[in-house]
């Protein structure tokens, strides 16, 4: 979790379903449908929505997908990110470059696996955050979460070597109930690694007017198998991260 999508992959799903359908969802709405884990594509999130507002009929898949990327990069999305006028320009950094450099210094590997369209991702990561070319499984290049297909081949590359007992331990961190499944779908297809769950509420969640909704939101994770609760993602240093793996998977 690397930036706040609040008030862009969020609010290009609720315009979609205003688009449609005339009425936008609450914010709490989007939380129970990520908070469900099979969610994490806001194409199809967008959909179910419709769907469950009565909405009929329904879109076309791909016409859909157009609306929601017209709210949410303005431009053509493999153009030059310079023209782009819609929602992604409005996503704060939840994190530094020196975040990634704490990691490395320490000889820890590191990389992504996004739900994010290609551009999206790259725009964020390479333009925004100035990492070269980082260790990355964005949308199309596996299945969506909380198929675990994505992390093992991440996990893999990173481990530079067949996963296992012998493998290093791998951490992955999230923000839905869907990246922690992802994490408990890689324990039951490679058992012998070693998997750590860490996840964090979303942003929007963070503000004192919202404890009451981030408890019930964390309470979702944690019931979902995190292993760890983080309050942000820069509260993680590299001598916490290799506490904990020292640890075990178990919460604090």
């Amino acid at each position: 979790m690397v930036r706040d999508v609040s008030g862009s992959y969020r609010r290009a799903l609720s315009e979609t379903v205003h688009h449609y359908g005339g009425w936008r969802p609450e914010p709490a709405s989007i939380d129970a449908l990520k908070g469900e884990g099979r969610w994490n594509n806001d194409w199809e999130a967008s959909l179910e929505l419709l769907r469950r507002g009565g909405h009929s009929p329904l879109p076309a898949f791909d016409a859909l997908v157009t609306v929601f990327s017209a709210f949410y990069f303005g431009g053509d999305p493999e153009g030059d990110p310079a023209s782009w006028r819609g929602f992604i320009g409005s996503e704060p950094l939840l994190v530094s470059p020196g975040f990634f450099e704490a990691f490395t210094d320490q000889g820890i590997a590191w990389g992504f696996v996004s739900g994010a369209e290609p551009p999206s991702a790259r725009y964020v990561l390479n333009q925004r955050l100035g990492l070269i070319a980082p260790p990355l499984i964005a949308m199309g290049d596996a299945p969506d979460k909380p198929d675990p297909t994505g992390l093992l081949l991440l996990a893999e590359a990173l481990a530079g070597r067949s996963l296992g007992q012998e493998a290093p331990p791998i951490a992955y961190l999230g923000d839905t109930v869907a990246d922690v499944m992802t994490v408990q779908r890689a324990r039951q297809a490679q058992p012998q690694q070693r998997w750590h769950s860490l996840a964090v509420a979303p942003p929007h969640l963070h503000g004192a007017e919202h404890l009451e909704g981030r408890q019930t939101y964390e309470q979702g994770l944690l019931a979902a198998g995190a292993d760890r609760l983080l309050s942000h993602t820069a509260s993680l240093t590299p001598g916490l991260l290799l506490d904990w793996l020292e640890e075990g998977p178990s919460l604090p």
